[in-house]
């Protein structure tokens, strides 16, 4: 049968027509894979044939106010593994292995692994510099030693729990370090180089070198030389007083920038591996919370002043106790103070002084106060980990809960919380943010790009109020319990603090207690403040004998520091105390112990070693202490004076 012609032609028509458009779709398709995801495209491939191997950034370093290095870095190589280059994987399992004393199976596991780069971590994370000469000269094929670096403390232990420490790949884990990990990490860089589908090296391929972004530098409102007088001090009430933990704060109570911060026992942040974390995990002074005892005497003075509710001239009777709501609340004095002036109230710490205080106040104006002071809520600080404390409910303040509250008694704090406290009422009734953090630095320029400006939080008190409380907080250190932290030259003012501490059954512990001292000056324009507590001391438990005398030490050795000039006219002449002669300390150091004996020194000695020639002292050659004070001396076999 024969086909039409016109039948032929229109089937040739529509095959060209879909010709046609096939070749169209196929056109399109090309220009839009060339001219739209092109650039995608050759990125993807690029990917595919490209090996980047990492090189980390330096972290940024962090320094004191003054700019002294506290934390810095130093070259720690580690060793990578390309698994796709390494022909002999055995025999290099076997030679890294022994250069790092790693288990050969698992060195092997790890070099055979179906990806791209392999960190060998931990065995071949920061080594030596010699070490990784070593394994650079052997020329393992698919082994490459990368620059990393570890961070370096070059004061030790100095200030551990403030600036934390960092984990295996320089994140940070706690402290400043955690808590501006993001700041100061940094981005890694990298160098990369062709490789075909199996991880080979490209012949002819070229290396590109992307540097990494280094971290910001962080400038801390810390100074070193205060910090270091601090710790010293924390460390000589240790080996006296052999307490479980003691803690100390100084800040400027100007700004609410914390010029010292430690506590002890401590760790070194470089080898946190090898301590107990119940230590590296506590940062005591934000953490810790505990009754604050008479210190806290020093919140109920300012509200009354504030409110009007007492004269410090007005008299008060003590007979040793009060009678609250069926509770008699007793005088640290047995049979009381007698009469006395509210001033001498607050010199003599008398508890019914400042229960009657509290009860003029009442509970709602009494609490009102203790909040607007920042207790009960965090401060604020820069660090992980702070506490909030405990205060009562309002429904459960009873008259025996008011009591106890106004001087001490009853309520949780934290040691941050009482500083940033005690500075708002003697810096002109200023609550300020504490603080730690001064401004961030350009490591590449060295330039300040952010400066953390101190923070008013609110006006607690009246500049008046404050005024008339750091009078009165003078008077404490002139001429009553705060004696041992008077500093002749300097205008000190400070407020003792002994509270006996909770066992787990809710019960007071016996003979157990949290002895503190927070003092300040000059008391007239306070520069610093500083509060130390000392928890369970051995022997005497009084802040004023035991705290005061390391907050003297801390003041006294940080105004001369800072160049505060010393002022003959610090106080009122009949203020000074003279009720006990002073006599100033011998240097006994290398001295013989009979010849001691049988001379005319007439002051108590405590012996402590065998031998026959002092080696150490307690008390410091030259430093002035009450007439009868024992003098701790060590016995050795050293001969040379001095030693």
């Amino acid at each position: 049968m024969r086909v039409p012609h016109s039948f032929v032609r229109r089937r040739l028509f529509v095959t060209l027509i879909v010709i046609t458009l096939v070749f169209f779709a196929l056109f399109g398709r090309l220009a839009y894979v060339q001219l739209v995801k092109g650039d995608w495209l050759v990125e993807r491939a690029q990917d595919l044939w490209t090996r980047n191997i990492p090189f980390e950034a330096q972290r940024g370093r962090i320094l004191d106010r003054n700019g002294e290095v506290l934390v810095d870095n130093v070259s720690a190589p580690s060793v990578m593994a390309i698994p796709a280059q390494i022909k002999n994987p055995a025999e290099t399992a076997r030679t890294l292995a022994r250069l790092l004393r790693a288990s050969e199976k698992e060195i092997y596991r790890k070099i055979t692994k179906r990806e791209m780069i392999v960190r060998l971590s931990p065995e071949g994370r920061k080594i030596s510099e010699e070490l990784a000469r070593q394994i650079q000269g052997l020329r393992l094929p698919g082994i490459v030693v990368v620059e990393d670096n570890k961070r370096y403390y070059p004061y030790g232990a100095m200030a551990s729990h403030l600036l934390g420490f960092t984990g295996i790949d320089n994140q940070g884990l706690s402290g400043i370090e955690l808590v501006y990990d993001e700041q100061l990490r940094g981005a890694p860089g990298f160098v990369s180089f062709s490789a075909n589908a199996r991880g080979e090296k490209l012949p002819g391929g070229s290396d590109r070198y992307t540097p990494p972004r280094d971290g910001m530098e962080l400038m801390l409102t810390i100074d070193r030389t205060i910090q270091s007088i601090l710790e010293r001090e924390l460390d000589q009430a240790m080996a006296q007083y052999q307490p479980e933990n003691v803690l100390a704060i100084a800040m400027d109570p100007r700004t609410g920038e914390i010029l010292g911060m430690s506590s002890r026992p401590t760790f070194r942040p470089d080898r946190y591996q090898d301590t107990d974390p119940q230590i590296y995990n506590r940062n005591l002074p934000i953490w810790k919370t505990y009754e604050p005892g008479s210190t806290f005497k020093i919140i109920t003075l300012a509200a009354a002043l504030e409110e009007n509710k007492v004269d410090l001239k007005d008299r008060f009777h003590d007979p040793g106790y009060v009678e609250v709501g069926g509770a008699r609340l007793r005088c640290w004095k047995g049979g009381g103070h007698g009469s006395q002036s509210y001033l001498e109230v607050v010199e003599n710490s008398c508890n019914p002084g400042f229960v009657n205080l509290g009860q003029r106040l009442g509970k709602d104006t009494l609490f009102r106060y203790i909040r607007q002071f920042g207790f009960g809520q965090k401060t604020g600080i820069d660090l992980s980990g702070e506490a909030r404390g405990i205060l009562f409910a309002p429904d459960r303040i009873s008259p025996v809960e008011l009591a106890t509250t106004s001087f001490g008694q009853g309520v949780s704090v934290t040691p941050i919380q009482q500083v940033t406290a005690v500075s708002a009422a003697i810096n002109g009734g200023n609550l300020m943010e504490p603080h730690l953090t001064k401004a961030w630095i350009d490591p590449k320029t060295g330039k300040v790009v952010r400066e953390n400006r101190p923070r008013k939080k609110r006006q607690v008190i009246s500049a008046e109020t404050s005024k008339e409380v750091r009078r009165a907080l003078e008077s404490v250190v002139a001429r009553g319990t705060g004696r041992k932290a008077f500093i002749d030259g300097y205008r000190v003012g400070g407020k003792t603090g002994t509270a006996q501490k909770v066992g787990p059954n809710g019960r007071y512990l016996p003979n157990n207690h949290i002895v503190s001292f927070i003092g300040f000056a000059p008391a007239d324009d306070p520069r610093i403040v500083v509060y130390v507590a000392v928890d369970n001391p051995k022997g005497v438990q009084f802040g004023g004998v035991v705290a005061a005398p390391i907050v003297r030490n801390i003041i006294d050795d940080s105004l001369r520091y800072l160049k505060v000039e010393r002022r003959k006219d610090q106080i009122p002449p009949e203020a000074v105390p003279t009720e006990e002669p002073h006599v100033t300390v011998p240097d006994l150091i290398g001295e013989n112990v009979d010849e001691i004996r049988t001379s005319l020194f007439s002051e108590p000695l405590e012996v402590v070693g065998k031998g026959d020639v002092v080696i150490n002292q307690l008390l410091e050659p030259g430093q002035r202490v009450k007439k009868g004070t024992p003098i701790r001396i060590y016995l050795g076999d050293k001969t040379t004076k001095g030693d």
